[in-house]
């Protein structure tokens, strides 16, 4: 078994990926960057829908070592996004291996050393490669999540996750559900309402609302201020902005939108007009789902309506446990969440990773 060794592999050749090799880079650290798809930032290039542009403000996006141009806007477009990964990459001598994807990977005690198998998508030839660290880059939007809602499978409409969704001018004249409140859901609502199409959402949390200039100077005034006195100013701005909101069905959350975020990575929606629409009455919001029986959907408050198709702003999931063996590193580990993105090694065998990641 012919191995190809390296000091560190990158898992992933999103946006934080990408950074991790254009660091070791700079410090002249050999490493590998592995991406199961045929291009860098592949969720901003082949699963996120037309319209999207970025939220926050161009100084919380950029990488290291590449700052945007002073005269970019202060929101960056998709497009202009996917430009400046592309120009980083070159720039910053990041070279993925395209269509790979990582099947296992083990930490070999004996060999201190990490054992990588990957499979290549392209020739369906396994791959092996090793070395001293692993970094793994994937994020938490690597698979769409389906739920398990009652006849959903049998649904005689059309369903699809966000990822898919594109635009709503392919819906036009239709019936059309969004489930889910987040900033995805909501956008793809308001783009659905845009081209003429009868939109209903779903909404069954409290959410925040704010919008991207309130985020903006939220995240600025965090430099300063407590999160705690932040938070009251966003919630009053919003206030002032949207009104009462529960009005329409949207309730707002006891705890402050920068500390939910920081204590469950939950994100505030960022409103690009979805509220307006949801005033006007152009965007129904209904309650939680109860089943599906052919088209027509039921709703927990008994109420029923029929839906031409089904949108799914239901979020991602890491698929990191279906290959990282964390198992292998011993019993002394803690992770945070439930999935190993995070992770510290606690016995003595590790302190290689723990200056590593002091490192970095």
């Amino acid at each position: 078994m012919a191995m190809r060794e390296h000091v560190v592999i990158i898992v992933g050749a999103g946006p934080s990926g990408l950074a991790t090799s254009a660091c070791l880079n700079q410090l002249f650290i050999p490493n590998l960057v592995i991406e199961r798809d045929d291009c860098s930032a592949s969720l901003w290039k082949k699963r996120s829908y037309d319209r999207l542009n970025l939220h926050l403000g161009k100084e919380f996006c950029e990488l290291p070592h590449f700052p945007f141009p002073p005269d970019a806007p202060a929101f960056i477009s998709k497009k202009d996004f996917i430009k400046y990964i592309d120009d980083y990459s070159t720039r910053l001598e990041v070279e993925p291996l395209f269509s790979r994807e990582v099947t296992d990977a083990t930490f070999d005690r004996e060999l201190q050393r990490w054992i990588v198998h990957v499979t290549n998508t392209c020739t369906n030839n396994v791959e092996y490669y090793t070395g001293r660290f692993l970094v793994v880059a994937t994020g938490e939007n690597s698979d769409g999540v389906v739920p398990e809602i009652p006849g959903l499978p049998k649904f005689e409409g059309e369903v699809l996750h966000s990822s898919r969704f594109k635009s709503g001018r392919e819906y036009r004249g239709q019936n059309v559900l969004v489930v889910g409140c987040g900033n995805s859901g909501m956008e793809i609502a308001l783009d659905l309402s845009n081209h003429g199409v009868k939109t209903s959402i779903v909404v069954r949390n409290p959410i925040h609302v704010m919008n991207k200039e309130l985020i903006h100077m939220g995240m600025r005034l965090l430099r300063y201020f407590p999160m705690e006195l932040v938070d009251r100013l966003m919630v009053s701005c919003s206030k002032r902005l949207y009104g009462d909101t529960s009005k329409f069905g949207i309730l707002r959350p006891e705890e402050g939108p920068f500390l939910i975020k920081n204590k469950t990575g939950r994100s505030p929606m960022i409103d690009q007009g979805t509220i307006k629409k949801i005033k006007s009455g152009d965007i129904k919001v209904v309650t939680t789902l109860a089943c599906i029986k052919g088209n027509e959907v039921e709703f927990s408050n008994n109420e029923k309506h029929v839906f031409d198709a089904v949108i799914l702003a239901t979020g991602y999931k890491s698929t990191i446990k279906a290959w990282l063996k964390m198992a292998c590193l011993g019993p002394n580990i803690q992770t945070i969440g439930e999935d190993p993105m995070v992770s510290t090694a606690l016995d003595s065998q590790e302190e290689g990773y723990l200056e590593y990641l002091k490192m970095l």
